[in-house]
């Protein structure tokens, strides 16, 4: 049999679908897998506080620097017209220049100045000032805007200085080059970075310009800086726009500048001086009348290697120049006193002879032994000697009269001798 032809140009009709019939789930068992309740959940449901979740804010892209090369000598400009630079005694001492800074940061010329003279004319001498607790201090220093701040910076560098060299002199940090005298000044425990600036720029001829707290507000106003320095404190690149002939002297200049912005900040001087180096930071950076500036906030401690090895290096120093005395920071954990000379295991001989090294010298503690003193007994009685019985005296005999001396003899040793030398020629 053979299959019937189809038509030409007709394709065959589609079969009917069926319609599909889904599979009901055997009963006794879900349809889908249980869900995990989350761990908020079963805190709520166990009658605990929901765990706080922290939420990282968003990471805003840094902030670009201006244009400090072109602002930073309108500043000059305009802080000359407003202010007259203060001509600092560069010949004191250099014990004297760190005490005076430490008096002068965030404080007027005039005010620093007599603050420290009345301050040596109330101690006999800077051992006085070094064991003077922080509290008197400050109550000789009260004109300063904050005393007690001072009275702690000169604390910290008469006792460093003590320390190191058991005596009140800096005059050691002059005798090599400036990065010398820079380290010798880093290494006092505490002391701030403004104080090293100053006495650096003013008694070891360097360049560099000094920056407290309202230096880096003026700055920060002028819109020289970025929040991230004005919360760091620092601002780099100063000393390559400013030259070396007129450190001193923009330094002089910022520091007024920077007292009147903590002190006045929305004075006719403050805006004067921004108006003519920034017009767009009066809308920017310059608060709103009677609103105080932004507070900084310090940068957290950085976690990478560089970071923690910095951190590890300013911790041992400290450690290694940590003042004795009641401003001395607290000991951090797990640092123990070191074991006296010689109370370690023995020395290995050389491996040679074959006989070990010398004993260690050991450091013994001075324990005195108990004494045992035995009560002394009393010596016995001696027995009684008997007295012997008197005797009676026999009558003394007649005294014989004296005889005459018998005439001496010739030694015959003597004349024999004489003899000889007699017969001896004379030489």
């Amino acid at each position: 049999m053979t299959a019937a032809k189809r038509p030409a140009g007709k394709k065959p009709a589609p079969a009917p679908k069926k319609p599909a019939v889904k599979a009901k789930p055997p009963q006794g068992k879900p349809s889908a897998k249980p869900v995990a309740p989350k761990p908020a959940a079963k805190a709520v449901a166990a009658g605990k506080p929901a765990p706080v979740v922290k939420v990282e804010p968003p990471k805003l892209p840094p902030e670009k620097v201006p244009p400090r090369g072109q602002l930073v000598p309108k500043l000059h400009k305009a802080l000359k017209a407003a202010y007259k630079p203060v001509a600092f005694d560069t010949n004191r001492d250099l014990l004297d220049q760190a005490l005076v800074a430490c008096c002068l940061e965030n404080a007027p010329y005039d005010v620093a100045e007599k603050a420290f003279a009345r301050l040596r004319e109330a101690a006999f001498d800077y051992n006085e000032i070094r064991v003077t607790t922080v509290a008197e201090l400050a109550e000789i220093l009260h004109d300063l805007p904050d005393p007690s701040h001072a009275a702690l910076s000169l604390r910290r560098v008469l006792q460093s200085v003590f320390e190191s060299t058991y005596a009140f002199s800096l005059d050691h940090a002059k005798k090599h080059s400036l990065a010398h005298g820079l380290k010798v000044l880093e290494g006092l425990h505490g002391v701030p970075s403004f104080v090293v600036a100053h006495v650096a720029s003013t008694a070891l001829d360097g360049h560099l310009i000094p920056l407290d707290k309202g230096a880096v507000a003026a700055l920060f106003v002028c819109g020289l800086t970025t929040r991230a320095e004005y919360d760091a404190g620092k601002v780099a690149g100063l000393e390559r726009i400013i030259g070396k002939k007129s450190g001193i002297e923009f330094s002089s200049l910022l520091h007024q500048f920077g007292i009147e912005v903590l002190t006045n900040l929305h004075g006719a001087t403050v805006r004067k001086v921004i108006q003519a180096v920034n017009p767009a930071a009066l809308k920017d950076r310059l608060p709103k009348r009677g609103e105080p500036l932004p507070a900084p906030t310090p940068p957290p401690p950085g976690t990478d290697k560089e970071s923690l090895k910095a951190a590890e290096a300013a911790r041992n120093a400290a450690e290694e120049l940590r003042p004795a005395g009641p401003q001395a920071a607290a000991r951090p954990a797990g640092k123990t006193p070191m074991p006296p000379a010689g109370s370690g295991p023995k020395k290995a001989g050389d491996g040679k002879s074959g006989k070990p090294g010398p004993k260690p010298f050991v450091v013994k503690p001075n324990v005195g032994k108990p004494l045992t003193i035995k009560p002394q007994l009393a010596p016995p009685p001696e027995p009684a000697k008997p007295q012997p019985k008197p005797v009676a005296k026999k009558p003394a005999p007649p005294a014989k009269p004296a005889a005459k001396p018998a005439a001496k003899k010739p030694d015959p040793k003597g004349s024999r001798h004489a003899a000889e030398l007699g017969k001896q020629k004379p030489r």
